[in-house]
Parts: C-alpha cells; sequence; structure tokens
C-alpha cells in the first residue's frame, strides 16, 4: 500500500473535513428546525379539546370518573413519589385544592406511575392531600396526555376542555394564574 505523500496530505484533509463539516450543519439545521411535536405520542391543542376521558380504580379502591368533576376546574397531576421535583410541588397542590376543593370550583387528580399503590397511599399519608390518586395501569393516561416525564399537570376547564399543559413543578400562585387568565379571556 503506498503512503499519501506529504505535500497532499492537507487536501486530502480537506475533503474529509468538508463533507463531514455540511453533515454536521445540515443536522444542526435540522434539529432547530423540526417540529417540537414530533414525539410520535398523540397530542391535543391546548385550546379547546376536551380532555381525554381519565377512569379508573383509585388507591383507596374507590372508582374515578373524570366527567364527575365537570363544572369546575381540575389539575391533572402526573408524578412519581421518588421524583424531587414532584416531592417539591406537592405542598402547593395540597394549598390549592384546601382552597378551592370544598367550594366546587377546583380540585387535583393525581395519576402516578410505576409505584406500589402502599407506596403511594404512605406518601399521601406523610405529604398530605386529600383527592382522587390513581396508580394502577396508568402508562395508557400517560401516553393520551403526551406526558414525557414528571411531574406534568394538565389543567381542564369546567367545560371538560384542556386550557393548559404545565411541564415540571406547578405553584399554587401559578395555577391560580392560569384560572384568572382562562376566566378573563371567556368571560
Amino acid at each position: 500500500m503506498s503512503e499519501t505523500p506529504a505535500s497532499d496530505r492537507p487536501r486530502l484533509a480537506l475533503w474529509i473535513v468538508i463533507p463531514v463539516g455540511v453533515v454536521f450543519a445540515a443536522f444542526l439545521v435540522l434539529l432547530a428546525t423540526r417540529d417540537v411535536n414530533e414525539t410520535g405520542l398523540p397530542e391535543f391543542t391546548l385550546g379547546g379539546d376536551v380532555a381525554p376521558e381519565i377512569t379508573g380504580i383509585t388507591i383507596e379502591g374507590e372508582p374515578f370518573d373524570l366527567d364527575d368533576l365537570r363544572g369546575q376546574f381540575v389539575v391533572v397531576n402526573f408524578f412519581q413519589t421518588t421524583c424531587p421535583p414532584c416531592v417539591q410541588e406537592h405542598p402547593e397542590l395540597v394549598s390549592f385544592h384546601e382552597t378551592y376543593a370544598p367550594d366546587g370550583i377546583a380540585s387535583v387528580i393525581s395519576i402516578a406511575f410505576n409505584e406500589d399503590p402502599a407506596i403511594i397511599a404512605e406518601f399521601f399519608d406523610t405529604a398530605g392531600g386529600d383527592w382522587p390518586v390513581l396508580g394502577d395501569d396508568t402508562a395508557a393516561l400517560a401516553v393520551e396526555y403526551g406526558v414525557v416525564s414528571v411531574p406534568e399537570s394538565i389543567l381542564i376547564a369546567p367545560s371538560g376542555e384542556v386550557m393548559s399543559k404545565v411541564i415540571g413543578g406547578v405553584t399554587h400562585p401559578g395555577l391560580e394564574g392560569l384560572i384568572n387568565r382562562w376566566q378573563e379571556d371567556n368571560s
């Protein structure tokens, strides 16, 4: 095998570097301009689509149907008890629920991922929260709602339409702000 002369090496390097650089630049352009919704997951427009159905048995053995909460705002919170941001947002959900649920204005429901119902119940006993929690067969719900990671919350209007999706932790004031903005836009 013959060796490339030293005078041809810079030219050979250019013939390698330039095509690799062009391919890399094209890849960056593709990433920067791609549709962020190309996840392969079902998607719904956050403005006006009716929330996908949620039915099941709570960790306390009670039947649950999202339609029973029509007429009030509903925060559907996807979480795990071992997720630090989920644990951090939990007191905010408790505060929000305690403020609005007694008057039927708003409620929280939680959808837990891949956890033993006994662990979930222990978490709620310790951290508070008196609302329905679904813990069995929740993967299909996550797919229906396009949940990629936890925590994620979906805020549903009294009409049953999706108002907003919050990726990451929620706060009591943040949820109030979303509700107030929706009420201003829909009055």
